[in-house]
C-alpha cells in the first residue's frame, strides 16, 4: 500500500498535549515575537533507517499543514476555564506553514528542524513525534501479533491495580494519568488503551494529555508545562541567574492560580529549589519530576516544604519519568500520607510491545538567536550543541559536570 493511500496519522489539531495549548497561550501573550528553533533527535538504534520515511513524513506534514481547528474543537477549548478567548481567537485563523519545517536525511537519519516565530513552530513538536512513531511501526508490520500481546500486557496492568484495591484507595489514593501520545504505537491502539483503562479502572485513572481523546471520551485533560517553556526564558532578556523566577512568575500572572504543577528539572532540582521559595511554594499546587532519582527528589521537595512551613500534604508530586506500574505504585506506597501523589504514565502504557520503542524527542535548541539548554537531574537528557553555553549554564547555575 502507498503512503497516499494509507490513512492519514494526524486526524484532529486537538489531538496534542495540552501542555503544548497553555504554553502556547503563555507564549502568545508574553512574547509573541520571539523566534525559536527546534530540532528532532532518536536516542536509540530503530530497527532500520528512520530517513527511509523521509518520503511518509514529507506526506504527513503537507496533510497536517492543510488542517483547521474545527468550531466544536474550538468551542471545547474556550470551555476549559484557563483557556482565554483572544487565544481560541488566534487558534480559529492558525495554520501550520510548511515553510518553517525543514525536513532531510542525513545518511541514514532523519532530520527535522521547526524554525520561525516560536508561537507557530512551538506545536510541531507532538505531531512530528507521533507521526513518526506511527509511520515506524507501520513499516515493521505485525500488527496483529503486537496488538495481541499489548493487550495481554495492558490486562496484566488492570489485574495488579485491581489485585489489592484495600491499598490503593481511602485518603491518599492511587492516582494514574495517560501521557503516552508523543510515543505511541498507533492512534487506534492508544485510543483502545484509554477506553479500557476508562472502563477497567475508573477509580484510579483519572485523565490523559491527550485533549483530542479527553473531549471524545469526556476524560479530563491533565498537563501543565514542560521544559521548553522554562528554556525560551533563558533568550527573553532576563538575567540568566534570574530566567527560573521569570518564567514561574510568568506563569503564575498568565493561569492566575489554575495549573499549578511547576517543572523542576530544567536546571536540575538543587537549583530550581533555590528558586522556588516561600512566594512560588504557596502559589504552586506542587512538582513534577521528569528526571533524576524518583525518592530523593521527593524527599528534597518534602523538606523544602517543611523549611517553609508548609505541611507537605497539601501539596501534589507529579511523577513522569519513564514511568511503569510497580514503579509508580512502589512510590506510592513510599509516599502515602506524607504528600499527594499522581503518577504521569506514557510509553509503559500506548506502546509496550513486543517491539523496542522509538526514543524520539523534539527539542527547543535556540531561541531569539541564542542557544538554550536544560541540565537535568539526568545526564543523559541534556540536549544543547554549544558547549561554550553549555559551560556557561553550568557555572552560573553552580550545576555538577555530568
Amino acid at each position: 500500500m502507498s503512503a497516499r493511500t494509507q490513512p492519514p496519522v494526524v486526524h484532529s489539531l486537538l489531538e496534542t498535549d495540552l501542555y503544548k495549548f497553555t504554553m502556547w497561550q503563555a507564549l502568545l501573550h508574553s512574547h509573541p515575537g520571539a523566534q525559536a528553533e527546534y530540532a528532532f533527535f532518536c536516542r536509540n538504534t530503530p530497527a532500520f533507517p528512520l530517513a527511509e520515511l523521509l518520503p511518509a513524513v514529507e506526506l504527513e506534514l503537507e496533510r497536517l499543514c492543510n488542517l483547521r481547528f474545527s468550531e466544536a474543537e474550538l468551542d471545547y477549548l474556550r470551555r476549559l476555564r484557563f483557556i482565554k478567548s483572544d487565544f481560541v481567537d488566534f487558534l480559529s485563523v492558525f495554520r501550520f506553514q510548511r515553510r518553517f519545517i525543514e525536513l532531510r536525511a542525513e545518511g541514514e537519519a532523519l532530520r527535522i528542524i521547526a524554525r520561525g516565530p516560536l508561537v507557530h513552530v512551538t506545536g510541531f513538536e507532538i505531531f512530528i513525534l507521533y507521526i513518526v512513531n506511527e509511520l515506524y511501526f507501520r513499516r515493521l508490520g505485525g500488527a496483529d501479533a503486537a496488538l495481541a500481546d499489548a493487550r495481554a500486557r495492558l490486562q496484566a496492568k488492570i489485574a495488579l491495580l485491581q489485585a489489592h484495591p484495600e491499598q490503593l484507595q481511602g485518603p491518599d489514593p492511587f492516582i494514574f494519568v495517560d501521557f503516552g501520545l508523543r510515543r505511541r504505537y498507533s492512534g487506534a491502539w492508544h485510543e483502545e488503551v484509554i477506553r479500557t483503562l476508562q472502563t477497567a479502572l475508573p477509580e484510579h485513572f483519572k485523565g490523559t494529555s491527550n485533549v483530542h481523546l479527553a473531549r471524545r471520551l469526556g476524560l479530563t485533560p491533565i498537563g501543565t508545562m514542560a521544559h521548553e517553556y522554562l528554556q525560551a526564558y533563558q533568550a527573553f532578556g532576563f538575567r540568566l541567574r534570574d530566567f527560573q523566577k521569570a518564567a514561574l512568575e510568568g506563569w503564575v500572572q498568565e493561569f492566575r492560580g489554575d495549573l499549578g504543577i511547576a517543572l523542576t528539572d530544567v536546571i536540575g532540582m538543587d537549583a530550581f529549589l533555590a528558586d522556588f521559595d516561600l512566594y512560588f511554594a504557596k502559589l504552586f499546587d506542587g512538582l513534577r519530576h521528569d528526571s533524576g532519582d524518583p525518592l530523593a527528589w521527593a524527599e528534597k521537595a518534602i523538606a523544602h516544604y517543611q523549611r517553609l512551613n508548609i505541611d507537605p500534604r497539601s501539596k501534589r508530586l507529579v511523577f513522569s519519568d519513564a514511568l511503569d506500574i510497580p514503579r509508580a505504585l512502589a512510590l506510592h506506597r513510599a509516599l502515602r500520607g506524607r504528600i499527594q501523589t499522581s503518577y504521569g504514565i506514557g510509553t509503559n502504557l500506548t506502546n509496550d510491545t513486543p517491539l523496542q520503542p522509538l526514543n524520539i524527542v523534539m527539542k527547543i535548541m535556540s531561541c531569539n538567536g541564542q542557544p538554550v539548554a536544560k541540565l537535568s537531574d539526568a545526564s543523559s537528557k541534556t540536549l544543547c550543541e554549544d558547549h561554550t553555553y553549555l559551560a556557561y549554564l553550568r557555572q552560573v547555575f553552580k550545576h555538577p559536570q555530568a
